[in-house]
């Protein structure tokens, strides 16, 4: 809003007679100083109007300028952004290159797989080496081992000297058509259901449900009890099992460091472990009493029969029988408190493991006595004749270098003979 103006006073002019009048007041005198810079005399307007159209047109010269001067630097800029974009894919193909070049080889990328050359439904197993007392110290291995051979499963051990773990940083795992399969029980199960093989598939619900709890007794109780006596006696084990540590780690090493690391690490994972479970807290007598009543449950489910279930074994008896060669097999000069009451109390256990022992590692002296891994594996008549044929010309060789000799022999003594008849001779012809 705009303020009103003011109303202008009126001057009140009065004349005198016989006077002249005054003269009236100048117009810029009685205007405010917003009019005065918008109104002037006319010569001045002109003048003003002169300059403002000076300025005007040396603005308009100016705005054309600074136009053209635009025009031109954006035709530079988009000439530039030409070349740019032109050059950009060139440099950043080159870009690319150099990196390409400075950057280091790409890793080859690593097999899913040990056994690379593997052969389609083969179950490659992976596990400990031999021991001149056992197939193997582990329950677990041989618990694998001896379900391939009860379900006629091909299969091969793979000699890798402990140099291998499962994913899973378990012994045993196995290899099938270039899938790795760990832990025991899942290998029975994945492998069975691969090659349609159930040991169990005769056995009725209650009996599967006392095999699940007889089974999860062994591997979750008393097996800790054996590991704690293990632990706790690292040299008696050794020489229970009569375990060759240079042969079982595949290291050249002196038998004397071996023991000794396996001394150090051995007992404190395993008693690590043992305490974990929660049987490492007790006091040795318990640990041992509590073993003892495991075997008891066993020797009472066993009682007269050949196997837990009947006339056929099932995989209770494959789990009891790897455990109980735990203890059957340590030598008798070695005290082993379970392996001693094993002997007097549970017969029927012991006959159990002779009977599964005798049907299906009929092998089991040679692979103790070779430690051989593939034991069961028909070595090839091929090689056997190859090996008859490398003795028989060995054979001939050292006939032949015999006669060479005894040639060589006759000379010598051709020559000796000619030598003496030759010095005969010569006196004669001088007298």
């Amino acid at each position: 809003m705009i303020a009103a103006r003011p109303a202008r006073p009126r001057v009140a002019l009065t004349r005198t007679p016989f006077a002249p009048a005054a003269p009236l007041p100048s117009p810029v005198e009685n205007m405010s100083n917003d009019e005065k810079s918008s109104t002037a005399p006319a010569d001045v307007q002109v003048n003003n109007k002169e300059v403002e159209d000076k300025e005007s047109k040396q603005i308009i010269d100016e705005a054309v300028k600074s136009k053209e001067n635009n025009d031109a630097d954006n035709g530079k800029t988009q000439q530039v952004d030409a070349e740019t974009k032109e050059e950009a894919p060139a440099a950043a193909a080159a870009d690319t290159a150099a990196a390409a070049a400075a950057a280091p080889p790409a890793k080859p990328v690593k097999p899913t797989v040990h056994k690379t050359d593997f052969e389609k439904d083969v179950v490659y197993l992976f596990q400990f080496s031999r021991t001149a007392n056992i197939p193997s110290p582990s329950p677990f291995c041989l618990k694998v081992e001896t379900w391939l051979r009860m379900a006629g499963i091909k299969y091969e051990n793979v000699d890798h000297k402990l140099k291998f773990r499962s994913n899973k940083g378990q012994l045993p795992f196995v290899e099938l058509n270039g899938e790795e399969i760990a832990d025991s029980a899942v290998i029975i199960k994945e492998v069975g259901r691969n090659f349609n093989t159930d040991l169990d598939s005769h056995l009725s619900s209650e009996q599967r449900n006392v095999a699940h709890a007889s089974i999860t007794m062994l591997e979750n109780h008393f097996h800790w009890v054996d590991v704690w006596w293990r632990t706790k006696n690292p040299d008696a084990m050794l020489q229970g099992y009569k375990i060759d540590l240079q042969n079982f780690v595949g290291s050249k090493l002196p038998a004397s460091i071996l023991k000794l690391v396996y001394r150090f690490t051995f007992k404190r994972r395993g008693l690590k472990k043992v305490r974990a479970t929660g049987i490492g807290v007790h006091s040795p007598e318990e640990i041992i009493q509590m073993g003892k009543d495991d075997l008891q449950v066993l020797t009472d489910m066993l009682g007269d029969k050949p196997f837990f279930f009947g006339e056929e074994p099932t995989s209770l008896d494959v789990v009891c029988f790897s455990h109980i060669a735990q203890l059957a097999a340590v030598d008798k000069e070695v005290v082993h408190p379970l392996r001693d009451w094993l002997l007097e109390n549970g017969q029927n256990l012991v006959q159990h493991f002779e009977k599964m022992k005798e049907k299906y590692y009929p092998d089991w002296e040679e692979m103790c006595r070779t430690l051989d891994m593939n034991t069961h594996i028909p070595k090839p008549v091929v090689e056997e004749k190859e090996a008859e044929k490398v003795e028989q010309k060995e054979e001939e060789k050292k006939e032949e270098d015999k006669e060479k000799v005894e040639d060589e022999k006759e000379k010598e003594k051709d020559v000796e003979e000619k030598s003496t008849t030759e010095t005969e001779e010569k006196p004669k012809e001088t007298k």
